[in-house]
């Protein structure tokens, strides 16, 4: 697969401001604010910004933090991770590996059977039902 490589403008064109601001300026969604934090509707979650198939509903969690939360990506090579020590924490951020949109973060405190959090904003997704 060829990554996608857009300018800023073109980004802008495509996105909503907030969309664009998380996406694409790694921003971050007030919790319990955005349009998936409570979705119970089955699905595949895709990137917001190419519709990279990201995240299965069936492994979506109420993790109880007020953003979508999955213990697993449909598989290692549409995440990935980056080292981030921003706001005086050391986490790991997850971006779309189609097209670097900025997704959120994972953390090593999810259910089993993976141990993971795949902490990721609602405006970086879009819902594909079933």
């Amino acid at each position: 697969m060829s990554q996608v490589q857009k300018t800023d403008a073109q980004w802008q064109n495509e996105l909503s401001p907030e969309e664009f601001y998380i996406c694409r300026q790694k921003g971050t969604e007030r919790a319990f604010t955005g349009q998936y934090w409570n979705c119970h509707e089955k699905g595949v979650y895709l990137c917001r910004c190419c519709e990279t198939a990201l995240f299965s509903s069936e492994t979506k969690y109420d993790s109880g933090s007020g953003w979508p939360s999955f213990y697993q990506a449909l598989n290692e090579q549409v995440i990935a991770e980056h080292r981030d020590l921003t706001h005086g924490m050391i986490r790991t951020e997850i971006t779309c590996q189609q097209c670097g949109a900025h997704l959120g973060h994972v953390f090593p405190d999810g259910p089993k059977p993976t141990g993971l959090r795949y902490c990721v904003n609602s405006a970086s997704l879009k819902l594909k039902q079933n």
